[in-house]
């Protein structure tokens, strides 16, 4: 078995290039082990509106974006550890264990002896998941990528994939609320102040069974310009790409209401496919000069991100729409 570990801090050019390896040829299977800065991960068939919460995530600055697996959205921080197994497709899609029982050994030999895989994907420890994870398949390979929860702030996770209470409705997967644990407290006390990079070199001394990572030197893959530039190319069509991120959502229809002490009710309803309105009506009790069908129509056909949404309210008078309301309230009420 070869090993990468990941260089990048950015969850983009991780899974760029762990689909980059995918497609490569290789003699024995892979593992990749990679750490990011604080992000959102969506899963393949997932609505990102139905699965974050808009607005912390883009105070805190937090990257969201989409993964090629399916299975619910994760939070990953700095805290984290997250796994990748590359290997042939032998009739082995959908057997999770196959690929985190090998974790879970070295895991167990860290001293965290009570962690047991549960139902399909997951790995858990004192009734609470530390680990989720998922698999994807194409032309013969596979990968099969886990989280590993070593010390991810707890505080912030449940805020980043807290879902606003807008009405939507639309097919995408939804992720299945669990409760949620760091291996930490769980490990034996000389493992205990491991930082997140010696705790990932303990799971790859482990995998390997030597007792220093200079002892498998001849087994770490290395890239070349060419590959990197490959990468690169993967995390700008891909990745980095919001109409891959947002717009691979299933179409899906959403209602934004609000109650307004000078305005009245506004109530927003809108359509949306391939990350673009198609259709947008306001109801209300609200007065203007202007009839808001026709502010509707102005957003017809663009992207439903708030920096487009921006675009167009900066060329007109939300009050003449909607007596005393502001531009910026406007865009509030459109998307967080």
């Amino acid at each position: 078995m070869y090993y990468y570990v990941m260089p990048s801090h950015d969850i983009r050019r991780n899974l760029a290039t762990e689909q980059y390896l995918l497609e490569q040829e290789f003699d024995e299977p892979l593992v990749l082990f990679y750490i990011q800065e604080p992000c959102i991960i969506i899963g393949r068939n997932q609505n990102a509106l139905e699965e974050i919460n808009q607005r912390f995530v883009r105070e805190k600055g937090i990257t969201v974006t989409r993964r090629l697996s399916g299975g619910g959205a994760v939070y990953d921080d700095l805290g984290n550890v997250s796994f990748s197994f590359v290997t042939k497709a032998d009739g082995n899609f959908g057997n999770f264990k196959e690929f985190t029982e090998p974790i879970l050994r070295a895991i167990h030999k860290l001293g965290a002896t009570g962690a047991t895989v549960s139902g399909r994907n997951d790995l858990m420890i004192d009734g609470k998941k530390f680990s989720g994870n998922a698999m994807y398949k194409k032309r013969g390979k596979l990968f099969s990528h886990g989280t590993l929860m070593l010390d991810v702030d707890l505080d912030v996770l449940p805020q980043a994939l807290q879902v606003a209470k807008d009405k939507i409705e639309s097919k995408g997967t939804k992720s299945v609320r669990s409760h949620v644990t760091n291996l930490r407290p769980y490990l034996s006390e000389n493992y205990q102040q491991l930082s997140t990079e010696e705790f990932r070199d303990e799971l790859l001394k482990q995998l390997f069974s030597v007792e220093d990572v200079t002892q498998i030197a001849d087994k770490q893959i290395q890239l070349s310009t060419e590959d990197e530039q490959a990468i690169d190319q993967l995390v700008t069509s891909l990745y980095g790409n919001e109409a891959w991120i947002y717009g691979e959502a299933p179409t899906y229809t959403l209602q934004r209401r609000r109650r307004y002490p000078a305005v009245g009710i506004i109530d927003a309803r809108l359509t949306v496919a391939k990350g673009k309105i198609t259709d947008l009506i306001f109801y209300g009790d609200y007065f203007g000069q202007k009839e808001s069908s026709e502010l509707a129509a102005l957003f017809i056909g663009k992207d439903y991100r708030r920096p487009a949404l921006a675009q167009v309210i900066e060329q007109i008078q939300a009050d003449q729409y909607f007596s005393h309301l502001t531009n910026e309230t406007l865009l509030d009420l459109l998307i967080e």
